[in-house]
């Protein structure tokens, strides 16, 4: 969404979840989805000619608040498979998005392979970790974008500059404050016709101990708290009371009444636009599509300098 803002079209595409497919099916309706995975794609079945190659290689092995097994991982192994389509498709530019993890210590010999590989595709190759507060998302989430340029071009990326102003959770979804819906047993969605606004629903399941671990509340002036790639752990809303320290990485809910974000607010705070449908059965796999993805002012932000940079 992000590029297609910049004024990128999208030639091809891979999507591998069947859970997620057609939510991006209904959005991109004439755009071709490959839905295997990308260790089963061959790179003539990708389109020539083209000007860029933008993805988020799955992030999990790299997550300071997963196992952290990088390329141990087969997950981790993805960003593997998008370095061999760079090297065989050789677009104009390409871009990758991932998790601050990806600078953890434990993960420092992996890093230098990237960089490695990266480097000898024959691109002018870059990389920095940005905040998404910084470029009008109204969240902190801290991601590292690697960046390319083909040799041939005799150019190099150049960062967008922060926004002077920042977004607030108030800018964002204030208006959606009282009208969002509960989720059917806890989880289930409701039938879309009955709500007045595309996916405003929200999960009512419970909390995990690591959940309870810290306060999980920003209020309506501040920016929202990464948002997570699941249900169990999105934040709560603003309205809510801030959580109540009690003990060592232990919080209780405050006073008053607390619920957490919806779908439609993540998606939101995501800067995704309200025309933006997200289709599923339960409302996790709305959180998971929402919370894995790259927010869609960040993406224009990248996306819009490579355009005025190299796209004529």
């Amino acid at each position: 969404m992000g590029f297609h803002k910049a004024g990128f079209e999208t030639v091809w595409a891979n999507e591998f979840d069947k859970n997620i497919t057609p939510t991006y099916r209904h959005n991109f309706p004439d755009t071709p989805l490959d839905d295997r995975s990308l260790f089963d794609v061959k790179s003539e079945d990708i389109p020539d000619g083209i000007d860029g190659v933008i993805g988020g290689p799955p992030c999990q092995s790299w997550s300071l608040g997963g196992a952290g097994r990088g390329f141990e991982d087969k997950r981790g192994q993805v960003l593997l498979e998008y370095i061999r389509v760079i090297q065989d498709k050789q677009p104009k530019f390409f871009v990758a998005e991932n998790v601050k993890g990806m600078f953890a210590k434990n993960h420092k010999d992996a890093l230098e392979i990237i960089i490695d590989k990266f480097s000898a595709l024959g691109y002018d190759f870059t990389y920095k970790l940005l905040n998404s507060a910084d470029y009008g998302v109204p969240q902190t989430r801290e991601r590292v974008f690697f960046v390319g340029y083909h040799k041939d071009l005799a150019s190099s990326f150049t960062f967008p500059e922060p926004h002077k102003k920042k977004v607030t959770l108030k800018d964002a979804i204030w208006d959606l404050k009282d009208s969002a819906t509960p989720a059917v047993d806890k989880v289930k969605a409701n039938d879309p016709d009955t709500l007045p606004i595309l996916n405003h629903e929200y999960s009512t399941d419970g909390f995990s101990s690591m959940y309870m671990s810290r306060n999980r509340v920003r209020g309506w002036d501040e920016q929202s708290f990464t948002i997570q790639a699941g249900g169990r752990q999105a934040p709560l809303h603003p309205s809510s009371p801030r959580m109540v320290k009690v003990g060592p990485d232990t919080h209780i809910f405050g006073d008053g009444p607390s619920r957490r974000l919806s779908v439609r607010e993540a998606a939101r705070i995501q800067t995704f636009p309200d025309s933006y449908e997200f289709l599923y059965s339960n409302v996790n796999f709305g959180y998971k599509m929402i919370g894995n993805a790259v927010p869609v002012d960040f993406a224009y932000a990248i996306a819009k300098s490579i355009a005025d940079e190299i796209i004529k």
